[in-house]
């Protein structure tokens, strides 16, 4: 029997009963964590993006574009947080000085910039 040219590329069969079933598997895919901003991604396509989020599950793209999407809006939300903070004048002195303004002033910070993130990064 002629080999097929699945099997001139080095490829192999199993028999399943009366069939000859390819032996596929899939490159290996680096572990990269996804955190909150992947997962609230993920949550966004399942529930109003169901094209493009099934098109990444079955293209096996969907983990790598989530850890991406993670990488990203976390460099992002530090950034923000850094010059948020630096034009505000929320420093290591007013830390020192009121730390009880100096949280107050963090937290809304930090909730400014949750709200940019999500705008521009998990909701797109």
């Amino acid at each position: 029997m002629a080999k097929t040219i699945f099997e001139q590329t080095g490829g192999t069969y199993t028999m399943q009963g009366d069939y000859r079933l390819p032996d596929l598997t899939l490159p290996p895919e680096e572990e990269r964590p996804i955190g909150v901003w992947g997962q609230r991604r993920r949550r966004y396509l399942q529930q109003h993006r169901k094209i493009l989020y099934y098109n990444l599950l079955t293209s096996d793209k969907l983990r790598s574009h989530l850890a991406d999407v993670e990488d990203e809006a976390q460099e992002l939300f530090f950034r923000l947080v850094k010059e948020y903070a630096k034009k505000e004048g929320v420093t290591e002195q007013l830390k020192a000085k009121n730390q009880m303004e100096w949280v107050c002033r963090m937290n809304n910070i930090r909730e400014r910039v949750n709200e940019v993130v999500n705008a521009e990064m998990i909701f797109t």
